[in-house]
């Protein structure tokens, strides 16, 4: 059983970043057995016109970018954690939302990113105010999947470990996270931060980042990688675009966690309906 991270540095023009996707996963194809694949967030368009996403954003089940991203995973044959696309919210803005497709197509799961990044970055750009446009999701998402319980949080969701303690709360044994890291923070905190997330909740995480500098000169930091239960860097991305694999192992989790079993250790214990409040 595989599991897969895809690294890309998106452009604005979702032609251009479907035609890369279907270059760099074409590998798939010749893989048997089950496989979990992640894609970074923005995955179908990043640093356009301020009002881009927007006008791009698709009601829940329909649009083309839906239709697309459901088609690779049929293609694929695997369980596609399919990054974020923005989706229709009440208030008229849009969600940041990962949509997660089974082996045929079939949406299984949707998470809408429930931490927004409003923060001063000493980069290109300096300000950033996603609040302005994202509107917050409201629910913990846990799917079962073939290769077991996998929980969906998206980027800076990374640096809020009570969402991480939920999903595990509520069965999660694999992390995926969408990802659009900035240059500056990711040089910073990225790779502690994932194999945090990881080592306390004893699960593996499959971080797929966008890296490099984008359309409006946006620029991402790259190093998507897969991190163990135990902490280790299994695989991780040198270039954009790229995808990296590493083995899932059941057995490995049970063995770590009957090893040290912290969650049975918790004095102060965090559920998802605590989140929803």
């Amino acid at each position: 059983m595989k599991l897969y991270a895809v690294q890309l540095c998106s452009s604005s023009s979702l032609e251009t970043n479907l035609a890369m996707l279907r270059q760099v996963m074409a590998p798939l194809s010749e893989v048997s057995g089950p496989k979990l694949v992640v894609l970074p967030e923005c995955v179908m368009s990043f640093d356009g016109e301020p009002d881009a996403m927007a006008t791009l954003s698709e009601p829940l089940g329909e649009g083309s970018m839906q239709r697309a991203l459901s088609q690779l995973a049929q293609e694929h044959r695997c369980t596609l954690v399919a990054g974020t696309i923005p989706i229709h919210a009440p208030d008229g803005r849009f969600y940041a939302s990962c949509l997660v497709f089974d082996d045929t197509g079939r949406r299984i799961g949707h998470y809408n990113k429930l931490h927004l990044f409003d923060v001063d970055v000493a980069d290109g750009v300096g300000r950033y105010r996603e609040s302005d446009t994202t509107a917050p999701g409201q629910h913990v998402e846990v799917i079962d999947t073939p290769l077991g319980k996998l929980g969906i949080a998206v980027c800076y969701d990374v640096r809020f470990p009570e969402l991480f303690r939920a999903m595990v709360a509520n069965g999660a044994q694999i992390i995926a996270l969408p990802s659009a890291f900035t240059q500056v923070t990711g040089e910073a905190h990225w790779q502690p931060l994932l194999q945090a997330r990881a080592i306390e909740n004893q699960c593996y995480l499959i971080a797929a980042n966008q890296g490099g500098t984008h359309d409006h000169g946006r620029m991402t930091w790259g190093q998507s990688m897969i991190v163990s239960p135990w902490g280790e860097v299994l695989a991780q991305a040198q270039q954009s675009p790229s995808m990296v694999m590493a083995s899932f192992d059941a057995d490995k989790i049970h063995q770590i966690r009957q090893q040290m079993p912290t969650q049975q250790h918790i004095r102060m214990p965090i559920t998802a309906a605590q989140l929803k409040k």
